[in-house]
């Protein structure tokens, strides 16, 4: 499989909302999993998906380096300013490949990515590796 990126959307242009039926298992295409990517980013809260500024949600086949399933690549939130000049966007990358190849059926691919773009989101607004972990086992006990 060639290694290809495809641009899901910047956040400036939001969600419109319509979710399609659930998807097939066998042969995910890439625009399905970016429909997955799409809807998990549409369980953000509002409050949080506003405050998403200059970032571009992007899917990749493979990750760099075996282990990955997003990537956040830019400056936290909490480390900008409001004196700082141009700035690229920041980059939230979601891997295929291996959500496909740990999930167990539909749903759980649904949830892989979910979490997983909960996860790139939170280093987004400044959280350490240790404060995402902590978070993400409260929202598994709230469940």
């Amino acid at each position: 499989m060639a290694t290809t990126t495809r641009f899901i959307f910047a956040l400036h242009y939001l969600l419109t909302g319509a979710l399609r039926a659930p998807l097939s298992w066998e042969g995910m295409s890439p625009r399905d999993f970016d429909q997955l990517v799409e809807e998990a980013l549409a369980t953000i809260p509002a409050r949080f998906r506003r405050r998403l500024q200059n970032v571009v949600f992007v899917v990749e086949a493979e990750p760099p380096r075996p282990g990955l399933l997003g990537l956040y690549f830019g400056r936290p939130l909490t480390k900008r300013s409001v004196s700082d000049s141009f700035a690229m966007p920041d980059q939230i990358t979601i891997y295929q490949g291996p959500h496909e190849r740990m999930a167990t059926s539909p749903e759980h691919l649904r949830q892989l990515v979910r979490e997983t773009v909960w996860h790139e989101v939170g280093h987004y607004f400044g959280m350490s590796e240790a404060q995402i972990r902590a978070w993400e086992r409260q929202r598994r006990r709230m469940r």
